[in-house]
């Protein structure tokens, strides 16, 4: 007589794996979702419920649009088998720039007066400039001069981080054009009816993206998943974007700063009047680069050639991919991206600081790794390395507001970093991938 007790418990297991393969979920995505679930729940309870209010949530998505801005660059640097230290002073450069261009050339050279309004577009430009040309120089030394990339951007490092220090003679410059603090978070939101009209508009195109992606694998004649499962992700979608619009909906703005606000427009602010603040700008920003970024990895000739170099560089040349022009291009996307962050982060600072962007290079690099980028190269997403930027963000201020010392914190971030990269290595093992 036959032994069923095995298959009655493999039953769940099985139906828990058809389950995922009909959804199409991807088993990593999975994992790293629920480790920052379980994340957010262990410190909201050790903090008597402050980790999850709307105001800390509110606080985490601006602290970590910098980082998980370059994040992405970072992964078509890993991919492409390379690394870059150089990120954060970089970051620093581009940031002396637009505050010496707002504080100096814009008022004593152009004759700009304070708030002008093309001050923040020039230093933004600048700014910009300044990335892709730094960005272009060392791709061309790795590319075209052969030294390794781990060299290149170690002196970068040292070299830029001074470069921004010279360029402000060691000096804190401040405050920064009414404008241009716009970018960083709290200075400048949707509010909260502008909010929901982005959440609208953005859960139309989830869902148009859903619907194009199925028809053009009917039209192709490829499996697509049952129609429940589409739905479920349909939901899973629309719960997300409109919950995440909620909550920083609900944070509401300070009284003082609201009747300031009022008083500025020369208006009186109704008894009892209260709103919140919304989506920052400095989020759309990050939203605006992810969605590029991926465009750029799936679908253009750029991104093909990025990841067939990084899976084999001999094979790609062979091919005729220029190799040498891919890595100038990979290392200026990531000067751009890096002059974005600077935008974000001295904006939300309000000024520029001789600090801004200290130990953002590893911050950078452990969040592409924690989102699934291989360091052996040909790997990796651009929303997981923002997952990995979320995570590494919010694994830090659940310790801030526990009261854990910063040393103690950064022993917790390195041991996660290797503990990551341990399960990264086991899961590729497991999987074949």
């Amino acid at each position: 007589m036959a032994d069923n007790s095995t298959n009655t418990l493999n039953e769940p297991t099985r139906t828990q794996k058809n389950l995922l393969a009909q959804l199409e979920i991807d088993t990593r995505l999975l994992g790293m979702v629920g480790a920052f679930v379980v994340l957010c729940l262990v410190f909201n309870f050790l903090t008597d419920g402050r980790f999850l209010t709307p105001r800390n949530i509110f606080n985490l998505t601006i602290q970590t649009v910098s980082v998980a801005i370059m994040a992405t660059g970072m992964v078509f640097v890993i991919v492409t088998r390379n690394i870059d230290l150089s990120v954060g002073s970089l970051l620093a450069t581009c940031s002396a720039m637009m505050a010496m261009t707002q504080t100096l050339v814009a008022p004593q050279w152009l004759g700009l007066e304070l708030g002008h309004g093309m001050i923040a577009p020039i230093s933004i430009g600048v700014g910009l400039v300044t990335g892709i040309v730094i960005g272009a120089f060392h791709g061309w030394l790795v590319g075209y001069l052969t030294i390794p990339a781990f060299i290149v951007t170690l002196g970068g490092l040292f070299v830029w981080r001074n470069v921004a220090w010279h360029l402000t003679g060691g000096q804190t410059i401040g405050p920064l054009d009414q404008n241009f603090q716009s970018f960083g978070g709290i200075n400048g939101t949707l509010g909260v009816t502008g909010s929901w009209i982005f959440g609208v508009i953005a859960v139309a195109f989830a869902l148009y993206g859903l619907y194009s992606a199925r028809r053009a694998k009917l039209r192709h004649d490829f499996p697509v998943k049952p129609v429940w499962a589409e739905l479920v992700i349909a939901a899973i979608v629309v719960v997300a974007i409109l919950g995440f619009v909620a909550i920083l909906n609900a944070y509401e703005i300070p009284t003082r700063r609201l009747q300031r606000m009022f008083e500025a427009r020369g208006e009186v602010m109704p008894e009892g009047f209260t709103t919140g603040y919304g989506i920052p700008y400095s989020v759309l920003i990050l939203i605006v680069v992810a969605v590029v970024m991926t465009l750029v990895a799936q679908k253009t000739r750029l991104g093909r050639y990025i990841f067939a170099f990084g899976g084999n560089p001999e094979a790609a040349q062979l091919s005729g991919i220029r190799t040498r022009s891919l890595i100038v291009k990979v290392f200026m996307i990531v000067g751009i991206l890096c002059a974005i962050s600077a935008i974000v982060a001295s904006a939300r600072q309000t000024f520029h600081s001789n600090d801004i962007g200290t130990l953002d290079e590893l911050r950078v690099i452990a969040a592409a790794v924690i989102g699934g980028t291989a360091l052996s190269g040909g790997l990796g997403t651009i929303y997981g390395a923002i997952l990995g930027a979320l995570i590494m963000q919010s694994l830090q201020s659940g310790m801030a507001m526990v009261g854990v010392d910063a040393p103690y914190q950064n022993i917790v971030v390195g041991i996660v970093l290797v503990l990551a990269v341990y399960i990264d290595i086991l899961y590729r093992k497991r999987t074949g991938s």
